[in-house]
């Protein structure tokens, strides 16, 4: 197997995940990092910490100068903890906040401005480059930020077992999370800006019939030489 932190060429490792929403790919992206050594960076928090930003300061989320000049100089401290992402936003704790309805319904129009997008690209590429490698989750990683990366993976799920696993965590009715996850899917595959899509380069790992210590084995194998 490849070690020491390095792909077969001597290179630092990459490994790049996308995929739609609830298909588990922070649960595996962190449990592949620890497998690795690696460092593990989940780049939808970074998304979120900017919309947090603007929501402390007042500011409309949509619009689009205001928040693109946020982007480029608010602090942002994104960091692996157990259970998800731990976030500090100019130096405060924000880690809870980011999750919260406030946060959740205004981090699209964020997402889809192409100057944050743009700036948090150049973030992401400067922590890899700082941590030697790493495991980085979310949109455009294997397209856009790590066309080169040691391996992209393109993780998804049903939307019924997405859904299930959803309520699982925090309640709700099937059908009605269902829904939402298939009209969120819509929303994400159909938009301008960075789309979700799945590379042609990208193996596609469905977590639908599977457990997280078999998703993360599997992966690992395909860094073996």
């Amino acid at each position: 197997m490849v070690s020491d932190d390095q792909g077969p060429d001597g290179s630092p490792i990459v490994v790049a995940i996308d995929g739609p929403a609830g298909a588990g790919k922070s649960t595996v992206g962190r449990a592949v990092a620890a497998r690795l050594g690696l460092e593990y960076l989940d780049t939808g928090a970074m998304y979120r910490a900017v919309t947090c930003a603007a929501l402390r300061r007042g500011l409309d989320p949509a619009d689009e100068h205001d928040i693109a000049e946020l982007s480029e100089t608010v602090s942002l401290d994104v960091a692996a903890g157990q259970n998800g992402a731990m976030v500090l936003v100019d130096g405060v704790d924000a880690t809870i906040e980011i999750r919260g309805r406030e946060v959740t319904s205004a981090v699209s129009a964020v997402a889809a401005n192409s100057r944050v997008r743009a700036e948090l690209v150049r973030r992401q590429r400067r922590w890899v480059a700082e941590h030697g490698g790493g495991v980085v989750e979310g949109r455009d990683i294997g397209s856009v930020v790590f066309p080169d990366a040691t391996l992209k993976l393109f993780v998804t799920a049903s939307p019924r077992v997405r859904a299930e696993r959803r309520v699982a965590e925090i309640g709700g009715d099937v059908a009605e999370v269902e829904a939402s996850i298939i009209a969120r899917d819509r929303k994400d595959s159909t938009r301008s800006d960075s789309p979700l899509a799945e590379t042609s380069d990208a193996v596609l790992v469905d977590t639908s019939e599977m457990g997280v210590d078999e998703v993360v084995e599997h992966i690992v194998g395909m860094l073996a030489p």
